[in-house]
């Protein structure tokens, strides 16, 4: 994958590169790999650029997802809960 730059603007390039990874990987981590830089390297450049990132929801289910659940795992939660 070839990337074009606009101009020599290092903070354009960087913010391309970050969104560029983001969306070719689809997570974080895949992404961070990609550049070769940390989850947590990535994540502090995401925050510096602004950049929208939705998690990807379906890595863990019921942690942030709004999806419905089914009525016999809500039902499991209440009884272990009472």
């Amino acid at each position: 994958m070839q990337i074009v730059l606009d101009s020599f603007n290092l903070t354009a390039a960087e913010r391309l590169l970050c969104e560029t990874a983001l969306h070719t990987a689809g997570s974080i981590v895949e992404a961070a790999k990609l550049l070769g830089i940390t989850r947590h390297a990535l994540k502090r450049r995401i925050i510096k650029h602004n950049i929208r990132w939705i998690r990807d929801v379906g890595a863990r289910p019921g942690f942030g997802d709004s999806a419905p659940r089914s009525s016999a795992s809500v039902a499991g939660v209440a009884a272990m809960t009472a």
